[in-house]
């Protein structure tokens, strides 16, 4: 049998077949295939009391955790459409940066907010903390709350018939490393890709965390 054409190959990741990254990966050429091998634990501690003026989210878990406890009309910037498709509904103002990263949040807090402010930033276990360095000593002041970490699921599920695996953090790719021997492992973002080679099992390829890079990357594989 030769090799698969693209429409025919099937990659796992964490997200239902109706997510907007399942999109991106049909849009490729590739069948998404949903799998999850960890999941959100939030944390016991509630958020800080404010006031601020704006609250800085950094993942879709991050955004469920907080939503329900903000005031109406409370400015949020956010990385990626799926941690604003999470506010809708709750009466949040959602701001995406032109950059899906923390880099590109921490352009467009500038940007928003020249003068600096009080600012809420709600973050997971394994946060790269750049935000936090990049704020240090600056008019920007963040206060950080760990809304939730991810821990790998008990027992570990098979992985299903895939041709492909796609790690979405640092952790999933550790699981995911032993699991996906013989097969594609592309990684969401460098330290995911960091993760893959950390445990012995370079990832085929990485892109940036956008939708864009990852149709990319998987058109060209």
């Amino acid at each position: 049998m030769g090799p698969l054409k693209p429409s025919f190959r099937r990659l796992a990741l964490a997200r239902p077949g109706d997510h907007p990254l399942s999109e991106c990966v049909r849009a490729a050429g590739w069948t998404p295939v949903a799998y999850s091998c960890t999941t959100m634990s939030p944390t016991p501690e509630p958020p800080p009391p404010g006031p601020w003026d704006a609250v800085l989210i950094l993942s879709p878990a991050g955004a469920r955790a907080i939503r329900s406890q903000l005031p109406g009309g409370t400015p949020c910037l956010v990385t990626g459409a799926g941690t604003a498709e999470a506010l809708k509904g709750w009466d949040l103002l959602p701001t995406l940066p032109a950059e899906p990263r923390a880099e590109g949040l921490w352009s467009e807090l500038q940007a928003r907010f020249p003068s600096g402010g009080a600012f809420l930033l709600v973050r997971g276990e394994r946060s790269r903390a750049f935000l936090e360095a990049a704020a240090e000593g600056s008019p920007w002041h963040l206060t950080p709350w760990l809304s939730h970490g991810e821990i790998p699921l008990d027992p570990v599920p098979p992985l299903p018939s895939v041709e492909g695996v796609l790690a979405l953090s640092p952790l999933q790719a550790e699981v995911l490393a032993p699991l996906s021997r013989d097969i594609l492992r592309f990684a969401w973002g460098e330290r995911s890709a960091q993760a893959f080679a950390s445990v012995g099992f370079p990832a085929t390829a990485w892109c940036q965390p956008s939708p864009s890079a990852l149709e990319i990357l998987l058109r060209s594989v």
